[in-house]
Formats: structure tokens, C-alpha cells, sequence
């Protein structure tokens, strides 16, 4: 459990990184080393989910969405200063709770 996390929390964290160097190299002129940095940033995003242990691509993917969420409010938090609301933190953590789901329910 604590792997999977750990890979989650490093694939938003590079999603979100590489995303954001995309953006100010694009959207606030920062220069081409940002984007060409949060290019291969992003690769390594598309890298890790393919380490998690679970059999199954949309599972994965579909329980990342809710680690995403979570990251995304707190990145833009820490960096954009936009503190997460009430109704930011509810909806994050019934999208961490349905991830939660989507992992570890019993299934026949």
C-alpha cells in the first residue's frame, strides 16, 4: 500500500510539475528550457504508473484521478498561493475515498 501511494504521489507530482513548466514556457514567455524540462518531466509521468503492482490500466488510472485532485489543490496552494476552500478539501477527499475504493474493494 505504502508503494502505491508513493508512485501515485510521484506521478501527480510530475504530471503537475511538468504541466506547470509547460505552462509558463507557453503561457508566460519563460523560455524553451521550461518546456523542453516539463516535457521530459511528463514522460517520467507517463513512466510511473506503469510501476504500480495492480493488473489493471483503468483502474490505475481511474484511482490516480482521485490522487490527482488532491495534489492539484495542494499544488496550487503551495505554488499559486490559491488556498483550497472547504468544498475543495470535501471534494477531495471523496475523490481520494472512491480511489480508495476502486483499489482495495474485494472483488470475486
Amino acid at each position: 500500500m505504502f508503494k502505491a501511494a508513493m508512485l501515485f504521489i510521484l506521478a501527480g507530482l510530475a504530471e503537475i510539475g511538468g504541466g506547470y513548466l509547460v505552462w509558463l514556457a507557453l503561457r508566460e514567455q519563460k523560455g524553451w528550457f521550461y518546456g523542453i524540462a516539463g516535457a521530459t518531466i511528463l514522460i517520467l509521468y507517463g513512466i510511473l504508473p506503469t510501476l504500480q503492482e495492480f493488473p489493471s490500466f483503468g483502474r490505475v488510472y481511474a484511482a490516480y484521478g482521485g490522487v490527482f485532485i488532491a495534489l492539484s489543490l495542494l499544488w496550487g496552494w503551495g505554488i499559486d498561493g490559491r488556498q483550497p476552500d472547504f468544498w475543495d478539501g470535501l471534494g477531495a477527499a471523496i475523490a481520494l475515498l472512491g480511489a480508495g475504493i476502486i483499489l482495495y474493494a474485494p472483488r470475486g
